[in-house]
């Protein structure tokens, strides 16, 4: 029997997958959890509506990340540390002092999307990445200056 799966299922597929399966495991398992519905026209219509939905609805979330990404490299981040003799940095820079200066420029971007390669623990450039999405990350500039 043809099912068209509503949640993924271990070993079986992930969700939206047209799968084959015995009479019984789909309508005592399948069918009866609402973990599939049974595989028709009419549903593989719906299956396909659903699915051209879900990609416009990502093109224009891709978009709109693409535009916030152009915003932010539009700005400069510098960031002041502590130092002490030979330019030796007290502290370092960390995701949350990222997201927070972010936040300031207007920038509302969770701070689990800021990558950090490396510690930021000394004056310099740096560059970290931001994942803003799967299909939009790049690498922000920011420099790390001694604090008067």
């Amino acid at each position: 029997m043809k099912v068209i799966l509503i949640k993924d299922v271990k070993n079986q597929g992930k969700c939206d997958d047209i799968i084959e399966v015995s009479d019984g495991y789909a309508n005592n398992f399948l069918i009866k959890n609402k973990l599939a519905v049974p595989y028709s026209k009419r549903s593989k219509e719906v299956l396909d509506r659903e699915l051209n939905t879900k990609k416009e609805n990502e093109a224009k979330k891709i978009a709109e990340c693409e535009e916030l990404k152009k915003q932010i490299l539009k700005s400069k981040y510098i960031f002041y540390l502590k130092s002490g003799k030979n330019d030796q940095a007290f502290g370092s820079i960390s995701t949350k002092q990222i997201h927070e200066e972010l936040k300031k420029q207007g920038f509302n971007i969770d701070k689990k999307c800021i990558h950090l390669q490396e510690n930021l623990d000394s004056l310099g450039s740096y560059n970290i990445e931001i994942e803003l999405h799967k299909k939009v990350k790049f690498n922000l500039n920011i420099e790390i200056k001694k604090k008067n």
